[in-house]
């Protein structure tokens, strides 16, 4: 999976699946697009149905299930005796964590976060970024910033433009747009629903450029998908940490490219 490539891995947090869908296939996701396959998003189940246990997994190397394919060989796993989602396609670590794992494959290890549990501001929101050799947090990385994204690929930029070519990292960005408050996404609504998280997912993709210019010339493997979804009133349920379909299908993908 490394295979001497920069990896890029962003986590658009409380992305629904459905919403994501509709839009890549109204073809209002142009910057996105250029990352998926001609089909899209893949369709997959989060590991858990709020931000830390679901990064807890994913650093531990497990992503987002495929729905029609649960036992799908997974792309990273720790050694674990008797697991059923590895084959020889699989990076297979022995660390407790993938980050750790990269640190010792001599890449620089980067976080910028976005929503609470990475603000570092008490001793749960330092579990995450303390897993990285280098994390940072900023309030306009928040989710109270309108801003938020262009603030982090800003950030990103200048710190991809200060390495060396030659220096290999992993640059892991929770997007922190799309969880709620996003009502600020539509003039003069006061209320999140799905027309404002559509709304952040569109602004997110329109900061995407900030982040290519500054991939430029670097070959990278990179991960694009959600930790969980949000409900918005369906049968009852509203936000996250609940296991409502809303919440608990997500949109995933991994790719490779030349930028």
């Amino acid at each position: 999976m490394i295979d001497n490539k920069d990896v890029v891995w962003l986590v658009l947090d409380a992305l629904r699946y459905d919403v994501a869908k509709k839009l890549f296939e109204e073809k209002k996701l142009p910057n996105i697009s250029k990352l998926l396959p001609t089909n899209g998003w893949q369709h997959c189940h989060s590991p858990a149905n709020f931000t830390y246990p679901a990064h807890q997994a994913f650093f531990s190397g497990f992503l987002p299930t495929p729905i029609d394919e649960p036992k799908a060989p997974r792309l990273f796993a720790a050694e674990f005796l008797g697991s059923e989602t590895s084959n020889e396609d699989t990076y297979i670590f022995e660390e407790a964590n993938v980050i750790e794992s990269f640190k010792n494959n001599g890449y620089r290890t980067i976080c910028i976060g976005g929503v609470g549990f990475f603000n570092k501001q008490t001793k749960l929101s330092q579990v995450l970024p303390d897993l990285f050799d280098e994390s940072y947090w900023k309030p306009e990385f928040s989710v109270i910033d309108k801003n938020s994204c262009c603030n982090q690929f800003n950030f990103a930029q200048t710190l991809i433009e200060q390495m060396d070519i030659e220096e290999r990292f992993l640059l892991f960005i929770n997007i922190s747009a799309i969880h709620q408050p996003n009502n600020f996404y539509i003039e003069g609504q006061d209320r999140d629903n799905l027309d404002s998280h559509a709304e952040a997912l569109k602004y997110v993709d329109a900061q995407l450029p900030i982040l290519f210019k500054a991939l430029k010339n670097r070959n990278i493997f990179g991960i694009l998908c959600s930790d969980h979804g949000t409900a918005y009133g369906e049968d009852g349920y509203w936000g996250h940490r609940n296991s409502h379909s809303t919440v608990m299908e997500v949109p995933y993908r991994d790719f490779e490219k030349q930028f």
